[in-house]
């Protein structure tokens, strides 16, 4: 598990700065999070269970917590100093818990209504792991309960993610520097990341046990999908 040690470390150092550099670095971030907190099919005061997985600083939480307000929160991180983050963010979440745990070490112990991540499930190295840990997600999901995802994704043929790598890089050229994104970035985001094409995201969703996908968002590497039982 070096990769993940590095992973870990880089987010531990980075948790102060994150929220100002995942919007310089990742296209429309805004958006995404919103239509995470949009898909969520439950009325606005029911107290509903939700886990984030990879809660980071607690962005995708605070935007629940803001639209569902009797939300009961578990959020999931492998880098303490993210998780310190969210507990700040979600100052006001009644009864909230701060699970400092990866991805292959963690195991369920309940059932969610919600099960939301967004920029952490493609840290997840093999297909197999991705599989198995969708599979964990299923199992956790209440009957009628949905998961989220927010993620960066390949596309099917090498010439149309060639095409999406550009348009990301276009987008991170609006704030940051050619030269950072090339020499620092890019190697960084080949370094840790692990992604799958969306394809691939709903085969192994039906194959984990899902009965209905779709694809809510998405702008070019980067989509939001859904899942429900």
């Amino acid at each position: 598990m070096d990769k993940m040690d590095g992973i870990k470390a880089h987010f531990d150092e980075e948790a102060e700065q994150y929220d100002g550099i995942i919007r310089k670095l990742m296209p429309y971030y805004t958006h995404m999070v919103g239509t995470i907190a949009n898909c969520i099919p439950f009325k606005r005061d029911d107290e509903i269970e939700v886990i984030d997985l990879g809660c980071g600083t607690g962005t995708i939480s605070r935007a629940i917590l803001d639209l569902y307000p009797n939300a009961k929160f578990t959020c999931v991180d492998m880098a303490p100093n993210m998780l310190k983050m969210a507990e700040r963010k979600l100052w006001d979440a009644k009864g909230a818990r701060y699970i400092n745990c990866d991805f292959y070490q963690f195991e369920f112990d309940k059932k969610y209504d919600v099960v939301v991540s967004s920029l952490a499930l493609h840290h997840l190295v093999t297909d197999e792991d991705k599989l198995e840990f969708y599979r964990k997600i299923s199992d956790s999901v209440k009957p009628g309960g949905i998961f989220v995802n927010g993620d960066v994704v390949l596309a099917s043929y090498q010439w149309l993610h060639d095409m999406y790598i550009e348009k990301w890089k276009e987008y991170m050229s609006k704030s940051v520097p050619m030269d950072e994104i090339e020499k620092s970035w890019m190697p960084l985001h080949y370094r840790e990341d692990s992604p799958i094409s969306m394809m691939k995201h709903l085969e192994m969703l039906k194959e984990a046990g899902f009965n209905t996908m779709d694809i809510v968002w998405k702008y070019y590497n980067l989509a939001v999908y859904l899942a429900m039982k």
